[in-house]
């Protein structure tokens, strides 16, 4: 018997470890660096993107779109920080990004919706991430750094959350038991 293919715990993976490394930054912890970029085009931009193609051949309209969305949000957000190097005209000030980081705490309200006939931490995931981007749109609003620190804690444990169910996925699967309760 062949197993069914899960793109989800990579996509899972490449959402929660990216989102850490950037939230450590948010919350003061790290500096934004070289890391947060290149993470966050590799894994959380190509590797969900995969993975949300795979979820559409799967016939997973949620997973789908939910993994290619956040992955061309990454790619979008590693443009909006590098591309200023050549176009400074087009640097995004606080306002623009307020509102970018809005929207995406729209759609993921949306998407949060979605995950009510899901697994809790699906739901833990979408909600803890909704709460963040609507966060880190209120600190660029407002230009309360503490607003953003505290976004950062938020967006930690919305990637541990996101790791934690590619982990549980896995092994479950391969031990062929609830090891880690979904």
């Amino acid at each position: 018997m062949t197993k069914k293919m899960n793109p989800g715990p990579l996509g899972l993976l490449g959402f929660g470890m990216t989102t850490i490394l950037l939230n450590l930054a948010n919350a003061g912890i790290t500096e934004l660096s070289l890391v947060v970029i290149s993470m966050g085009v590799a894994l959380g931009g190509l590797a969900q993107i995969i993975a949300g193609i795979l979820e559409f051949k799967n016939n997973n309209n949620f997973g789908g779109t939910a993994f290619t969305a956040y992955g061309f949000f990454w790619l979008s957000l590693v443009m909006i920080w590098l591309l200023p190097k050549d176009y400074p005209a087009f640097t995004a000030d606080l306002t623009s990004m307020g509102f970018y980081l809005l929207l995406w705490g729209v759609f993921t309200t949306f998407m949060f919706i979605g995950t009510f006939t899901h697994n809790t931490i699906t739901k833990l995931v979408f909600g803890s991430l909704a709460l963040l981007f609507f966060l880190l749109a209120l600190g660029d609003f407002t230009a309360i750094r503490l607003i953003t620190n505290i976004a950062g804690y938020v967006g930690i444990l919305t990637g541990l959350f996101a790791m934690y169910s590619a982990v549980g996925q896995i092994v479950n699967e391969e031990l062929g038991k609830k090891v880690f309760p979904l």
